[in-house]
């Protein structure tokens, strides 16, 4: 049997292992978000969403196209907002981090890994979608 003492200093050993397997700490974009049910809904809008690239965010943090993050006009930065692809069914949510989209008809602008998790390619470039901004 094994003492209890090395049990645990094997068990601590293996946990710092498996810490140091991820690569480093992640950026805090990809900081897991809180659990939907915890949100509630403050105000929607319906419109044309579109996927962007490539740019400076207005909030002074470097654009990411695998972050779960997008551009409104108007709501804070930091606000979490769930977007439902109307075509597809799927949702997801995202973090206000920039400013725009620039083009009248639409209201918001998704980065790729946000549009791809909705169903939303750039192929097709825009789709209607709803926006709920959540708690």
């Amino acid at each position: 049997m094994i003492p209890s003492h090395l049990r645990l200093a094997a068990a601590l050993l293996l946990a710092g292992v498996l810490a140091s397997c991820g690569g480093g700490r992640l950026a805090p974009f990809h900081r897991p978000l809180e659990p939907v049910e915890s949100f509630g809904v403050m105000q929607t809008q319906q419109g044309m969403a579109s996927v962007y690239t490539d740019r400076r965010t207005a909030s002074g943090e470097r654009f990411h196209s695998s972050a779960m993050t997008a551009a409104h006009k108007t709501w804070p930065m930091g606000t979490r907002v769930r977007v439902t692809h109307l075509g597809t069914g799927r949702s997801a949510i995202v973090r206000i981090n920039d400013r725009g989209p620039f083009i009248k008809s639409r209201i918001i602008d998704l980065t790729p890994a946000a549009a791809s998790s909705i169903g939303l390619t750039r192929k097709q470039g825009v789709a209607r979608v709803k926006l709920e901004r959540l708690k």
